[in-house]
């Protein structure tokens, strides 16, 4: 896929992407659309494109990541970007050095684009304020992980042929989970019914505040999520941010909030998503993470494909219609 100069071209109103609240449909579709050109690509005998050669991109990572990381460098590697990578442990991080004079000195070696991972809300917005590099947030904190949420409306739309009037449950720790924000704003804004479902204690009761073309409802029973439901989304329990314990127990957890056969017996059209990594026999039963209606590895697959295309369209790039 390469840069055009058709009159006809379109690309995003964003510079950088921070998360998807403030995203319109048609960006969002755009990157969507994007997505599925380039996984052509990744079909390919040869899965590389020059597209972002010359381009240097610095993935920086202040927190652990496994698949979102290494999705991000095969997009640029696909994309035949200059990559560096950048782990907090190690670095001059320990040793106190701030965000900024970390981006600051980064920067000054002539990069262009920052990956950023960060337990603080708002770390890439305030990267954008001291940096001229485009930023794309990979994760900040409890706030949003966009790019997460973007795959997951890739996959949703591949298995359906659509997003708008879909009904949708989010399932799990809600208060904790960056990847519940930017699906609620996504699927929203792209006129999908959302619905989100947990223990009392990890739900937040501001999200009902937050509108879009479909609607969002509020429940603590896993029964009424399900009902009539196209899409389960479980997420997993994130102790690590939880300074206290607020359940009783995982397999309590389990057995009134985990998604389990009967489930998928009963919702005979349901289809299960998971942002991983997933705690088999809490958030899902392991017969439901291998089961052909779990779309798990759908987006992974379908997550490369989308970085590539987030990596294009900010990079300048854009695409006719």
């Amino acid at each position: 896929m390469e840069p055009t100069t058709d009159q006809n071209q379109t690309g995003l109103d964003h510079r950088h992407l921070l998360g998807l609240s403030d995203f319109s449909a048609r960006e969002i579709h755009l990157i969507l659309e994007t997505a599925r050109r380039f996984r052509d690509v990744l079909d390919r005998p040869i899965r590389r494109v020059p597209t972002l050669r010359g381009i240097t991109v610095v993935n920086l990572f202040f927190e652990s990541s496994t698949r979102t990381r290494i999705s991000f460098e095969l997009a640029e590697k696909r994309l035949s970007a200059d990559t560096v990578n950048f782990s907090a442990s190690g670095s001059s991080v320990s040793k106190g050095e701030s965000l900024k004079d970390t981006a600051q000195n980064i920067e000054a070696m002539k990069i262009d684009m920052v990956v950023v991972r960060h337990e603080s809300p708002g770390a890439p917005h305030f990267l954008t304020q001291c940096v001229d590099a485009v930023v794309i947030n990979a994760g900040d904190g409890a706030h949003e992980h966009p790019t997460q949420a973007l795959l997951d409306m890739l996959t949703i739309s591949d298995r359906f042929g659509k997003l708008n009037g879909l009904n949708i449950s989010i399932i799990g720790d809600i208060l904790h989970s960056r990847v519940a924000r930017s699906n609620i704003h996504g699927l929203l804004t792209m006129g999908a019914n959302v619905t989100i479902c947990g223990p009392k204690p990890l739900l937040p009761v501001h999200l009902d505040k937050i509108t879009g073309a479909g609607k969002l409802r509020i429940t603590n029973r896993l029964d009424e999520a399900l009902e009539g439901c196209d899409v389960a989304m479980a997420l997993r329990i994130q102790m690590e941010r939880q300074g206290k314990s607020l359940f009783p127990s995982t397999r309590e957890y389990h057995e009134q909030f985990g998604i389990q056969m009967h489930h998928l017996q009963h919702h005979k059209d349901l289809v299960v998503m998971h942002p991983g990594p997933v705690n088999r026999g809490v958030e899902l039963a392991s017969e439901v993470v291998d089961h052909e209606r779990a779309l798990i590895l759908n987006q992974v697959t379908n997550g490369v494909a989308v970085r590539m295309s987030v990596l294009y369209l900010l990079s300048g790039q854009t695409v006719t219609e």
